[in-house]
């Protein structure tokens, strides 16, 4: 009774309550801060490494040893990574590899996802685990058959300069629609069964037809779970390294990643340099999450708390 008019004594008053009452929260509070704040430093560490090595130049760093203070900070080594990796040139095949496996990848899985979300729970299920199933064989496994097999397969003119698949762009985009899209089936297929059938029902029974409601009434309801796939999608695919190796011969066509090996010598390696073709390499999907940040954020958790 006494803690009772005590609190409702210091309500009319104004007179905040004791310390002793509220400290519990603010040390748990500052922990947790502290926690998060030296789990985001360790894991922007390397980056924010290769940034500082980036602007230093090799004279000094050799000098004075990369753990040291810097004599002064310039953007020359972006300006020769720029020009001497011919970086504009591996941005572009970089586009011309992501983009179109991106789009495909999640069309096709929507299409699919849509599907399987009509058919019954464990039919659907089982045939969401065998998709997912695919991105459980290591593309080592498979890279010497895929390379023989590209070697052999025809190509219309169009698509293939040489008539085959090796060493075509195009070629990398199947390899990562293929690779990618169990992963956004079985996340696509999870989302749409939370979504109410009656919206879909009442859509067909207006008149429209299975694929303008998925266009028109689930798809604008899957924007967080699309928007979230979209810049792990960008990431994956802008970031593999492997199929851009095996299954592309000549240099001016390989994607960024495979750009920064023109940037090692022989026998000597600014590394200064390397960090600034790296850091530049790095800033695509940077802008990707940043543009895409809040809906990825609503991907990953609004489908956690759905009922």
């Amino acid at each position: 009774m006494s803690a009772s008019v005590g609190g409702l004594v210091r309500s009319l008053t104004g007179r905040p309550e004791p310390r002793a009452a509220r400290r519990p929260v603010r040390r748990s509070r500052v922990a947790l801060n502290l926690g998060l704040g030296t789990v985001a430093l360790l894991w922007l560490f390397p980056f924010l490494w290769a940034v500082y090595a980036s602007l230093r130049s090799y004279d000094e760093t050799a000098r004075r040893g990369y753990v040291s203070l810097p004599e002064a900070l310039t953007l020359d080594n972006y300006a020769a990574a720029w020009l001497q990796a011919d970086l504009p040139r591996y941005f572009l095949n970089s586009a011309l590899v992501v983009v179109p496996s991106v789009v495909i990848v999640l069309v096709l899985s929507s299409v699919v996802a849509f599907s399987l979300s009509r058919v019954p729970a464990r039919l659907g299920l089982g045939l969401l685990m065998l998709f997912a199933a695919g991105n459980l064989l290591p593309p080592q496994a498979i890279a010497v058959p895929l390379h023989r097999l590209f070697l052999a397969l025809p190509v219309p003119a169009p698509l293939s300069d040489n008539g085959v698949l090796y060493d075509q762009h195009v070629g990398l985009v199947l390899i990562h629609v293929a690779f990618q899209l169990g992963f956004c089936t079985l996340v696509l297929g999870a989302w749409m069964r939370t979504l109410p059938r009656e919206l879909v029902e009442a859509a067909v029974i207006d008149g429209a037809s299975h694929l303008r409601a998925l266009w028109h009434v689930v798809l604008p309801l899957c924007r967080p779970a699309l928007a979230a796939l979209a810049v792990l999608q960008v990431t994956w695919i802008y970031n593999d390294f492997f199929w851009g190796l095996v299954l592309m011969r000549t240099g001016d066509k390989r994607p960024m990643t495979s750009a920064l090996n023109s940037l090692k010598g022989e026998y000597f390696t600014d590394t200064n340099l390397l960090a600034a073709g790296a850091v530049m390499a790095a800033l695509p999907t940077l802008v990707v999450f940043l543009v895409l940040r809040r809906h990825f954020a609503r991907g990953l958790t609004l489908g956690s708390v759905r009922g």
